[in-house]
């Protein structure tokens, strides 16, 4: 489901970009070592923020970026340098429907991409495919208390039918091959977690 006005502006806001290099990118650094010169893919990456972050801290070969909305993409042609998208593909695509080969990431990152899912369980069984055995899930997630308050359904775009909890999230992912091995998470609210993809 594509973000509204409201949240498209809200995720390209300065604060995001500063909770994103402050909070989000140390706490994977600090959990996960990933060895340069990977593909990485980026589900749902907005104007490509988070895929230049990750060029710059991580060195991958290549990145793959993609979203849904196509908006998102024309804003990240332009926010993106001639040099940096020598490494960063981008493209309109469907989490559902993933274009790439089983096992052809080292790693899939996704700030803030399940809750806007219908079907989340199948976003996660597309991020197992396309991950390679060892590859690393990163996920910032966020709970229904968050997007479906009363406040929120008026202001946001969110489907609100087969939603998950903390639990929902962990028995999905593991059942999906992808185990969560660290969390931080603040409860009833959301989480950032790291997976990492067990051999089949």
């Amino acid at each position: 489901m594509k973000a509204n006005w409201l949240e498209r502006m809200i995720v390209n806001s300065p604060i995001r970009l500063l909770a994103q290099g402050k909070i989000i990118l140390p706490w994977i650094k600090s959990k996960v070592d990933l060895p340069p010169g990977g593909t990485f893919l980026e589900i749902g990456c907005g104007r490509g923020a988070g895929a230049r972050m990750l060029l710059k801290e991580f060195h991958p070969a290549a990145i793959h970026a993609m979203d849904l909305d196509v908006r998102m993409i024309s804003q990240a042609q332009r926010y993106l340098t001639a040099a940096q998208k020598k490494q960063i593909t981008l493209y309109v695509g469907d989490t559902m429907h993933l274009p790439h080969r089983d096992g052809s990431a080292d790693a899939v990152f996704g700030f803030g991409v399940l809750h806007h899912l219908p079907d989340w369980q199948g976003g996660v069984a597309e991020v197992a495919r396309v991950l390679k055995p060892g590859g690393i899930y990163f996920l910032e997630e966020f709970y229904p208390p968050i997007y479906l308050n009363f406040l929120a359904r008026r202001l946001l775009n969110h489907p609100e039918e087969n939603r998950f909890y903390r639990q929902d999230l962990r028995e999905a992912l593991a059942a999906a091959g992808l185990p969560l091995q660290h969390a931080l998470e603040v409860k009833k609210l959301g989480l950032l977690g790291l997976c990492r993809k067990t051999p089949s």
